[in-house]
Formats: C-alpha cells, structure tokens, sequence
C-alpha cells in the first residue's frame, strides 16, 4: 500500500500516457499541441507511445516532456523524475581539471636594460617641453577668441514658429476602441483576466487566426466579416467581450469551452 498522495511506481501511467491524458482533458489536439509547443507532430505521437528514440538524446527528450506537459496544464517535475529514473539518471558532471601551479615555474630574474630607460627618459623630456610649448600657444588663441567675441553684436534670438504650426502629438487609441466595433463585422476581445489560458481564434472559413497560451493580463482582438470561433482552455479565467458588449459566465476554471459568435451577438435583452 502506497503512503501519500502519489501511486505506486507499479501503478502509475507512463510519461507517454499521462502526456496523452492531459492533452485530452485539455481539449487539445495532436497538431493544436504540435503548433503551440513547435514539437513536430510525428515526436508528439512517439512520445505519447514511450518511444523517445526520436527526440535526439536524452537532453532533447527532456525538454519536449517539460514543454508538452507543461502546454498541456501538468506539472513536468514528476515526469522527467520519472524519465530520469528509467533512463538511469541525469549524467553526472565531469571534475574539473587541477588548477596549474604556477609556482612550479618561475622565470629567470632579468637584468635591466639601461638603454631603453635613457631611451625612455629622453622621450618623456621632449613630451614635457612639446606640451608646455602647445598649451601656452593654446592659451593666446584663445584669449584672441575671447576678445574677439566680446566686441561681437549679439544675435538676434531664433523666430517662434506661428501659432497652430506646432506639431501636434497624434492622440493614442482608446482602450475601449472595441466599444466603437462596426456593425458590419463581428469584433471579438478577451483577456486572459485571472490567470493564463490556451485559446484558439478562426474566422468563418475556418483559417486559423490566431492560437497559443494567453498569459495572464494580455489581450487578443479578432474582427471577420461573419463569424469568429474560439477555442479557450480555460474559460474561468477569461473576460469577453462581442460587438462592445461584455459576455458573463463565460465558463468555470479550468473548463475548455468552443464559442462562436457572429455580427449579431450578443442578442439583445
């Protein structure tokens, strides 16, 4: 009998199987996951069956079990525990080299080299004698200068530019642009409000507008002709709105939920 919340290791599924399930539960296809987590889809379906030959080491088969569960709303440190322990284990690190010992090899003491000191004692004296002759010419151009512009008329102060010429800062949009929607087209906003959701969005041929995890505070906007179909994974933690006009009760936490709205939505009343 096993003590704790976890099952036994005999009874628990397999990281292939407990990947499929949260995938499912989620409301997730295989080529949804594939196109949010950028895992090709034929190491998607290898993994969901424990075969992790396609995933190029032990490194790389890692990361897809973190990025697949974690796309899918699991938690990814009992699966690579588990990897690991069926895989014997993460690789231990290699030792680091001895550090050289520098003291083992001393150089021979030099004997000083009297001619580069006259040679650089020769050079410092003409730099000194260049410099102060530089600096007091400096100095007389310019006090000239100073002299010069003192004697100088003043000029005239730059023009103002004529009133209503000034540019003028073009005003930023509204955060309520979506309150303004025409009524020709179906507008749809949402904004993952209270935590983090997956979401699909498709215009009413079906393209693929927009899809991936919305993090918490962001927002989407879609506009089509006819209609706009959503996919959200987490329906609770969503604030909608359709046409301008906010959506209530949208769907509990955790709750995936499909919606299609058209120009018309919401009904009135």
């Amino acid at each position: 009998m096993s003590i704790g919340n976890s099952p036994p290791e005999d009874e628990r599924p397999s990281i292939g199987r407990a990947l499929q399930q949260a995938r499912i539960n989620a409301g997730l296809t295989v080529d949804e996951i594939s196109s949010t987590t950028r895992v090709r889809v034929p190491i998607v379906h290898a993994i969901e069956q424990d075969d992790f030959s396609r995933c190029g080491g032990d490194v790389y088969a890692r990361g897809h079990i973190r990025t697949l569960a974690r796309a899918a709303g699991l938690d990814p440190t009992r699966l690579i525990e588990q990897y690991d322990a069926e895989h014997g284990g993460r690789p231990r690190p290699s030792r680091a080299a001895p550090v050289f010992d520098a003291e083992r090899i001393r150089p021979e003491p030099r004997r000083p080299n009297w001619t580069a000191a006259m040679v650089a004692a020769i050079v410092a004296v003409v730099g000194f004698v260049g410099f102060t002759l530089f600096n007091g010419g400096a100095k007389s151009q310019d006090n000239a200068a100073e002299a010069g512009q003192a004697s100088a008329k003043p000029s005239k102060a730059p023009a103002k530019a004529p009133p209503g010429k000034a540019d003028a800062k073009k005003p930023e949009p509204s955060d309520s642009a979506v309150a303004g929607a025409p009524a020709n087209k179906v507008t749809v906003k949402l904004t993952a409000e209270r935590d983090q959701t997956w979401m699909s969005a498709k215009d009413h041929n079906g393209k693929l507008l927009d899809e991936g995890v919305l993090r918490r505070g962001a927002s989407k906007t879609f506009t089509d002709s006819n209609r706009i179909d959503l996919v959200l994974g987490n329906a609770g933690a969503v604030q909608l709105f359709v046409n301008g006009k906010e959506i209530k009760n949208v769907g509990d936490d955790g709750q995936v939920q499909r919606l299609s709205y058209t120009r018309g939505d919401p009904a009135a009343g």
